[in-house]
């Protein structure tokens, strides 16, 4: 019998989100693509960040970036939302207070 070989999940020293992480960032997700707003997204590991982007089409740039930058804990917050022309748009220690803005802009399309 063959020997079985794990497949390789991560890179050592390879940032990415948590269950609990990953499970916020997709129910907003969810709930973008749920109003008509958002259709793809992509997500990139390194070993200094990782980042969710949010795309309203495939073919263009993303909307929104969320990254996650653990080297800046404990100066400006690992946690950025990022718009479509790269200006940072909101900066924390929490995720919950950065997702804030585009929460708020769900309530506006789910009104409108």
């Amino acid at each position: 019998m063959g020997t079985v070989t794990p497949l390789p999940i991560g890179r050592p020293g390879q940032v990415g989100f948590d269950r609990i992480e990953l499970t916020r960032i997709l129910d907003l997700y969810g709930r973008m693509v749920a109003a008509g707003h958002w259709r793809d997204y992509a997500m990139q590991f390194d070993k200094d960040f990782a980042v969710f982007a949010a795309f309203r089409r495939a073919a263009e740039r993303p909307e929104y970036r969320i990254e996650k930058r653990p080297s800046l804990r404990n100066r400006q917050g690992m946690w950025a939302l990022v718009n479509e022309s790269g200006a940072v748009l909101k900066r924390g220690q929490e995720l919950g207070p950065v997702l804030a803005p585009v929460e708020r802009r769900l309530m506006k399309l789910v009104e409108g």
